[in-house]
This record gives C-alpha cells, structure tokens and sequence, in this order.
C-alpha cells in the first residue's frame, strides 16, 4: 500500500453552521449542501465535508482524514494483516470507495479511493 495524499477531511461538530461558514469563508468554494452535511469539492479534486453530529457517525470524535491509496480492498487487506481494526465494510458513492479504521492513537482515518483524482495517475 502506498499512499498518494490526504484527499478528504470530514469533521463532525456541534459549531456545524459556524464551521460551514470558515469553509467557506477559506476556501472559497460554495458548499454542496444537504441536511446535516456541508460539502466542499476544492479544485484540487480533494474534499471537506462538515458534518451535524445528528448524521455523522459517533466514532468521528476528531477530524478524520482519508489518505488516497490505488486500492481500498487490498489496503485494507493489507492494513488488517497489520493489526489494524476497521470499522464497518467498504463503502462506495459518488464515484469513490473508502473504509474506516482505527489507528494506533486510537483516532478514526480513513482510506479513499478516487479513481478521477490527478494523484491516482502517479
């Protein structure tokens, strides 16, 4: 497994309407938006999402970052023979797939796979 870069941050937080605005505000991206979800697509191809606790999961505690690997199925396969515990299947929308795991520090990540991301071509 090797990964390519940080492609996604999802943050759950009860400041859910204030921290849409510092997206937006930063970024300068207008946000997708849908109930409880905040969803900026940067021009980078990468992505923040700002998440209501009411519709995030109650492991995202802190920030979670995704790192963009070439194939979730096999990083996966490759972090559980490491020890590493993940945290329900694989998911997929939206043209992209990504797993849940709990690190070391005990914090959730995430890998991703983006097949249209420029960093998936090197």
């Amino acid at each position: 497994m090797r990964v390519k870069g940080i492609v996604w941050l999802g943050t759950r937080t009860e400041r859910f309407d204030e921290m849409r605005e510092f997206f937006l505000r930063i970024t300068g991206v207008a946000p997708r938006d849908e109930p409880g979800l905040a969803v900026f697509d940067l021009a980078s191809g990468d992505r923040i999402e700002v998440l209501d606790p009411a519709v995030a999961e109650s492991y995202m505690v802190a920030p979670v970052v995704g790192f963009l690997v070439d194939d979730v199925a096999a990083a996966r396969a490759e972090l559980e023979s490491n020890g590493i515990e993940f945290i329900g299947p694989i998911h997929s929308g939206a043209g992209s797939t990504w797993s849940h795991f709990r690190a070391p520090d005990g914090h959730v990540y995430e890998i991703t796979g983006l097949p249209g991301h420029p960093a998936s071509a090197t």
